[in-house]
């Protein structure tokens, strides 16, 4: 996947991927375009729905509380070819779009690792 100019998306899948794999995205391509029409036709709301609260991470899903206007069912299998094959997400959103873009890892100094590991088996 690219973004060649601002606001699009290229996929140009290779010859690695197999037939099964380019129908899955296919399918999800499909059920995003179908969870869009429904916010067009007023049956979802604008800023709750099923596609501002992707992904939804295990822990959300079989968590014990759900406040989502749509089924915890309808977030973890959208599509019936979920049901066999499911990738899980680890984690939701990063803070929407801005985590998206500016995504930021911060690791323990060297030093402070050492100290830590030392201290532990003092």
């Amino acid at each position: 996947m690219s973004w060649p100019v601002p606001g699009t998306l290229m996929i140009e899948p290779t010859e690695s991927e197999s037939k099964a794999e380019l129908d899955r995205f296919c399918v999800a391509l499909i059920s995003i375009r179908e969870e869009i029409a429904e916010i067009e036709k007023e049956k979802a709301d604008i800023h709750n729905n099923v596609l501002k609260g992707a992904p939804h991470p295990p822990s959300l899903v079989m968590g014990d509380a759900w406040t989502k206007p749509y089924s915890r069912e309808y977030a973890a299998f959208s599509a019936s070819c979920l049901r066999v094959a499911k990738f899980w997400p680890s984690s939701g959103r990063v803070d929407n779009v801005y985590g998206d873009r500016n995504l930021i890892c911060t690791l323990l100094a060297v030093s402070q690792v050492v100290e830590e590991q030392a201290a532990a088996t003092a």
